[in-house]
């Protein structure tokens, strides 16, 4: 059986590209802070208990006819969601700066958690098997 096949890589490998997807979906709220009628977007909680859900598509968006199309589209193996819980500016924009760099920072430090643990769970496996 190869090391990749553990369960518990596995599933920390599939947190860690659930973070990495977090942190572009972020970075996409946070660039349409002054885009008219943006509404911001996460994902939803990645749970392991369950059946992975269905992909969701999320791209830019293009407000004005005269504005650079997107190259490719972005899709995601994870499913994104939209909270209510934001105040709207009169411009129709919801994307509050100071939230998102809160998640950002919290992403950025559970991330970092996960590749700590697949690091160091890759040498408990060294160890035992002598080629450390």
């Amino acid at each position: 059986m190869a090391i990749t096949g553990l369960s518990l890589f596995a599933m920390l490998r599939t947190r860690m590209q659930w973070h990495q997807e977090r942190q572009r979906v972020l970075a996409e709220n946070v660039a349409n802070a002054n885009t008219p009628g943006f509404r911001p977007h996460d994902l939803a909680p990645l749970r392991f208990d369950r059946a992975q859900p269905q992909t969701a598509s999320l791209g830019l968006m293009q407000t004005e006819p005269g504005h650079i199309a997107a190259s490719g589209s972005a899709s995601s193996r994870f499913q994104t969601s939209r909270f209510g819980g934001y105040e709207i500016r009169p411009s129709g924009n919801a994307v509050n700066l100071e939230d998102e760099m809160i998640k950002v920072a919290a992403n950025q430090m559970d991330y970092q958690a996960a590749t700590t643990l697949y690091t160091r769970s890759l040498g408990l496996i060294k160890t035992a098997i002598g080629k450390r």
